[in-house]
């Protein structure tokens, strides 16, 4: 028993739109961007996966293909869905054990998935290397990591936002899920930023640099000191590299 134990080790997969994160041995292990980089010419052939990828994504290259797998919180291209997995969990030890250990695995999946886009996500986790494949709601795994009182007769609210869903649920007695997921999430704030400064400054940026503005000066509500971060595009009219001082104030009424 003990030696089937050490070759059969367990982990979590957050599979985000926008990032993935893999716990084992409850540490962190990947916190990698959810995008995977390709040849054109061979689409199995893998050149980055996460950060790597990133740098190369929104890049004009003939023979790189960048594509981000997932789409409003579910699988849209499978095959490179399996392959990002694939690579991801390698990192799990940079170093290739002498005896490869067989994975049992639980990811979490919005509340609204249909049955197609669940069996989408089981086969290219199977698919990836992943023996045993359980799923769980994200608002729930989202409460339990909390530390929620889940089987308490009481209610709890979650709100969970990620970067292609928005889940609101209450959970309750013996985890009954009550709620909605509705697909708007982060990545739609980022297209709302890159619409709103070529609206204003005719200027153009990537969805990365749209993100990036979010994360460092946005804010739901007005701050004591207002911040302002510099924004790099190109210039619609001339086609020119321009950099421009936004602020927080700018960034949340981009999101309105």
């Amino acid at each position: 028993m003990g030696l089937f134990n050490f070759f059969t080790q367990e982990i979590a997969m957050d599979l985000g739109t926008a990032n993935t994160l893999i716990i084992h041995n409850d540490e962190v292990v990947v916190n990698e961007p959810s995008i995977v980089a390709l040849n054109r010419n061979n689409l199995k052939e893998v050149l980055g996966v996460g950060k790597k990828a990133l740098l190369m994504h929104e890049k004009t290259h003939e023979s790189i293909k960048t594509i981000r797998p997932l789409k409003d919180g579910v699988i849209a291209d499978f095959n490179a869905a399996e392959l990002m997995i694939r690579e991801l969990m390698k990192m799990i030890y940079p170093k290739k054990p002498l005896f490869p250990p067989s994975w049992r695995m639980v990811i979490c999946i919005p509340s609204s998935i249909t049955e197609v886009e669940k069996r989408a996500v089981r086969d290219s986790a199977e698919q990836a290397g992943a023996k045993e494949v359980y799923m769980i709601h994200e608002p729930m795994a989202a409460a339990i990591g909390a530390g929620l009182p889940i089987h308490e007769p009481c209610g709890s609210m979650i709100v969970d936002i990620g970067g292609g869903t928005t889940e609101v649920a209450v959970i309750t007695l013996k985890g009954g899920i009550f709620g909605r997921s509705v697909r708007v999430g982060g990545d739609a704030m980022d297209r709302a930023i890159v619409n709103y400064v070529k609206r204003k400054y005719n200027l153009l940026i990537g969805e990365r640099s749209a993100e990036q503005i979010k994360i460092k000066i946005g804010s739901a509500y007005p701050l004591p000191q207002e911040k302002i971060a510099e924004l790099r595009g190109r210039n619609l009219i001339n086609g020119l590299p321009e950099s421009i001082d936004v602020s927080s104030v700018e960034v949340r009424d981009a999101l309105s």
